[in-house]
């Protein structure tokens, strides 16, 4: 910006500079030959009127009584009738500017001046033009920067206040540059930067404030269901067979355990937004262990695959450490499992592997996949092919990118969708 500036202002001095310095050169180099031209009939003109006094007076007119009359630098030639011509001073060579003058009675003068005079002054007069045309464009240049200074530095200021904000630093600047326009770009941005803190600290005080609420009947619901698996394991039922007691008391059991791990996964969810409402610059993502989060899911959902008559399987590399958020990342494995169940068809299965320094955890069904015309647009909020919010996947991939990962649609038909996770580095050995 600040070299386009001072490129701008230069290049237009330079044809001003150029335009009138060559029209005055022009000017001027007429102007001095002009003046040489009237100088020397100026002479021979004077020449003929001090000729013709001393004739009429009677003197003589001769080379010496003329000398002390002509220039030294003009040659001069005396023409009177019936005499020979008398000569003063040196002929010129190389060329001369010749003027000529004469009277009734004959007399005829003729004063020439060397060209080379004039060419040294017309010489002279280009130098000081030149130099009065590089003083100007250094006096362009230092403005120039100047002014690219005054203008350029107040752009690089709003930009990097308009970076600021976009990296999510809403606090208002408060300078002012004395340009009016730039001057209304800074207010239009401190009013954004207003504008956006107002609504982060909404969003954060809701968020903290609904966290807050949340935790209490969660912490009660969690007791419950403690409280229900362990009355499950001393419940006894009149007139049933052993086995049927031993089979209810399983059921309720494992679907308390289940119910139970829901909630505590929630919890820890819900404990991640009041912490992220505190200080949202501090991270939650650890090292855990894939595999325990997988296994968790699958047996959190076969009750519910079970009783729909389908499968849940995994494959694939085990072993795999990630980084990340633990129960964030089972959220995100949940809606996709549940999304499998309810729009996917046939068994549903979960493979690990591993790409690049990344751990990637694909989900796919038999079903008919995802509709050619949404295509990754699954993941836009309110964008559903099934009647549903549209909202599942969309918070599942925030969720993701929250911890640095990504989830994406890597094949539509039979659906697969892999969620990429950064996989921890190990430590040497003998640590």
């Amino acid at each position: 910006m600040r070299r386009r500036l001072i490129n701008s202002m230069l290049a237009v001095v330079l044809v001003v500079v150029a335009v009138f310095g060559i029209s005055l050169v022009v000017i001027e180099t007429r102007t001095i030959e002009e003046s040489a031209y009237e100088s020397v009939r100026s002479d021979a003109a004077r020449l003929v009127s001090v000729v013709d006094s001393r004739l009429v007076a009677g003197e003589a007119v001769t080379a010496e009584t003329m000398r002390s009359q002509v220039p030294e630098d003009r040659y001069v030639r005396i023409t009177l009738p019936g005499q020979p011509a008398i000569e003063l001073g040196e002929r010129p060579e190389g060329g001369a500017i010749e003027g000529t003058a004469a009277d009734p009675g004959r007399v005829r003068i003729t004063v020439q001046q060397s060209s080379g005079t004039v060419r040294a002054e017309v010489g002279r007069t280009l130098l000081i033009i030149l130099a009065v045309a590089l003083i100007a464009v250094v006096a362009a240049v230092i403005l120039a920067v100047r002014q690219a200074r005054r203008v350029a530095a107040p752009l690089t200021d709003l930009a990097e206040a308009a970076e600021r904000l976009g990296s999510g630093d809403p606090r208002p600047r408060h300078r002012r540059y004395g340009v009016p326009e730039l001057d209304r770009v800074a207010d239009v941005l401190d009013a954004s930067a207003e504008r956006i803190a107002r609504m982060l600290t909404a969003e954060r005080r809701l968020a903290a404030d609904a966290s807050h609420q949340l935790r209490t009947p969660l912490t009660a619901l969690s007791m419950r269901l403690e409280e229900i698996v362990t009355a499950a394991d001393s419940i006894e039922v009149a007139d049933a067979s052993p086995a049927t007691v031993h089979g209810a008391t399983a059921t309720i059991r494992e679907e308390a355990v289940v119910g139970l791990a829901q909630v505590e996964r929630l919890t820890d969810v819900v404990q991640r937004l009041l912490t992220k409402s505190r200080d949202p610059a501090l991270g939650s993502s650890v090292g855990f262990d894939l595999d325990e989060v997988v296994k968790q899911q699958i047996e959190e959902w076969r009750p519910a695959y079970r009783k729909a008559g389908r499968a849940i399987v995994r494959s694939g590399r085990q072993g795999l450490r990630a980084v990340g958020t633990p129960g964030a990342m089972a959220q995100v494995l949940a809606t996709l499992i549940e999304n499998a169940l309810m729009h996917g068809d046939g068994a549903v299965a979960l493979r690990t592997r591993i790409a690049g320094n990344q751990v990637v955890v694909e989900v796919t069904d038999e079903g008919p996949g995802v509709d050619p015309e949404l295509g990754s647009r699954v993941f836009e909020r309110t964008v559903s092919g099934h009647n549903s919010t549209g909202l599942g996947l969309a918070v599942a991939r925030d969720l993701a990118e929250a911890d640095g990962g990504r989830l994406e649609l890597l094949q539509q038909h039979p659906p697969v969708f892999a969620l990429f996770l950064s996989r921890e580095a190990e430590e040497p050995p003998g640590h």
